[in-house]
């Protein structure tokens, strides 16, 4: 059982991630309800929550439900959803809201998602800590209840959800396309029926759906709902060939990031995805509004060719840090129409400036689906270099693996240190360009490596070299 001091373990940068049981219980849930009411002052207001399909989120909402309630909060509870349904709900109703998701993570997890009201995250720095010392105390001494407790009511937010997209992307002009989609038995077997399906009472579209795995299974049963994991899409590349269909999508666990995959099994990057919707974003803009800045957002391990094709298009690129709840503050600091992560975090301020695995998804089908060629042509003009994926290494010493790596290319690169250490090569113009990035994990000893280069063979110099002096 978790004492007090122990929220300080699963109380993360950006979200509450913990074990069932040993650190996430009902009894910390519901402190951790009440230390939100009273830190974004939500007593006597609306405060959703939501929850995906691991078997102990309904009771972790219940207990949630209680502390918030205990608070003075009128708790909406809009039942099974996947996240960016959270947001929607959040923004919609201009509440805040907390859906509890362990996202992609194993059966044994869970953990919570918070938002202000519009969907504004709730990091570290902007409430989250704070949230969690309110928690501490209230595990020490109990839970004050107030004179009168909040209400309770349940709303299903789905066919307003599915309608909300359906608005923002048209798809009743594409052609004709078949589309595998591998939900991992996470949320997206519930999101993807509705939204491109009719299972929400809208019409139907001109795409034929492949479901795998669209069962609701908290427990994974066929793999790992994480996409970002080569081997967890596997599954899905052989079906698009085996279909013949024209693409797959593939959603992790609380289905706010989905992945694609080209008619032939093979990866479209996210880097390429966030180009092709960055394009169309822009271009919607730039006809509504001919004059002024359009400014994009892209974090700091996304391909060249994101900035590029934003720049391209007359819009401004501006560079972050990665973290989605650091991305929606910049996104309204900013004003910017989109940003896109490479761990396929997209986000719209159409959608209140969360991110939407599924709304990039539709923009995808849109743009692919009003051209003639296969996915596998059409994504190669925004996949142009060769990126090595994230890398991970244990180190002890991180500031000592930095000192190595500063040592070994001062004079022959430019460094950066917007999030962890970026290097960008000094080349002639006849030499492959190449940039890498290294940053420290937040929970664990470990040095994430990011490589893109011109050529694979100067990626894979780079990459070889640069794991050399950190794991040395």
């Amino acid at each position: 059982m978790s004492s007090p001091g122990d929220l300080a373990n699963f109380v993360k940068t950006y979200d509450v991630r913990g074990l069932v049981g040993s650190q996430l219980t009902a009894e910390v849930v519901e402190a951790l309800a009440a230390g939100f009411v009273d830190e974004i002052g939500a007593a006597g207001t609306d405060v959703v929550v939501g929850h995906d399909m691991r078997d102990s989120s309904p009771a972790f909402t219940d207990a949630f439900a209680r502390g918030a309630r205990a608070r003075g909060a009128n708790v909406v509870s809009i039942g099974l959803c996947s996240t960016d349904e959270t947001y929607f709900a959040s923004g919609a109703l201009n509440a805040p809201a907390a859906m509890f998701t362990a996202s992609h993570n194993p059966a044994t997890y869970n953990g919570i998602k918070f938002s202000r009201a519009g969907a504004q995250g709730i990091s570290a720095d902007t409430g989250l800590f704070a949230i969690r010392d309110r928690a501490i105390q209230y595990l020490t001494t109990g839970i004050d209840p107030v004179e009168i407790p909040g209400q309770y009511r349940e709303l299903d937010v789905l066919p307003d959800y599915a309608a909300k997209l359906r608005d923002l992307v048209d798809l009743s002009g594409i052609r004709p396309l078949r589309v595998v989609v591998d939900a991992g038995n996470g949320m997206g077997g519930m999101t993807v029926p509705a939204v491109l399906g009719t299972a929400a009472g809208l019409p139907a579209l001109p795409i034929e759906i492949i479901p795998m795995y669209f069962e609701l299974d908290g427990t994974f049963p066929n793999h790992e709902a994480n996409p970002l994991e080569p081997a967890n899409i596997v599954d899905l590349q052989k079906a698009v060939v085996e279909h013949g269909a024209d693409l797959g999508l593939a959603f992790d666990g609380d289905a706010d990031r989905c992945f694609v995959v080209d008619n032939l099994g093979q990866a479209v990057t996210p880097s390429a995805v966030a180009a092709i919707v960055a394009l169309r974003e822009i271009q919607r803009v730039r006809a509504a509004q001919p004059e002024g800045e359009i400014v994009v957002l892209h974090n700091l391990i996304t391909s060249l060719i994101v900035p590029q094709t934003i720049e391209a298009a007359g819009a401004v690129a501006v560079r972050t840090n990665v973290g989605h709840s650091l991305i929606k503050d910049k996104m309204r600091e900013t004003g910017a129409i989109f940003g896109g992560e490479h761990s396929a975090h997209y986000y719209f301020r159409d959608f209140w400036g969360a991110d939407n695995g599924m709304l990039a998804a539709m923009h995808l089908l849109a743009e692919f689906g009003h051209q003639d060629l296969p996915l596998s042509d059409f994504a190669k003009e925004y996949d142009p270099y060769y990126l090595s994926g994230e890398i991970n290494s244990t180190v002890t010493d991180v500031p000592a693996a930095y000192a190595r790596i500063v040592a070994a290319y001062t004079g022959i690169g430019e460094l950066d240190e917007l999030d962890g250490l970026t290097i960008t090569g000094v080349t002639d113009q006849d030499e492959p360009f190449w940039w890498f990035n290294v940053r420290p994990s937040n929970t664990e000893p470990l040095l994430r490596l990011n490589v893109e280069a011109g050529t694979r063979a100067e990626m894979e110099r780079i990459r070889d070299a640069v794991l050399a002096i950190i794991r040395s």
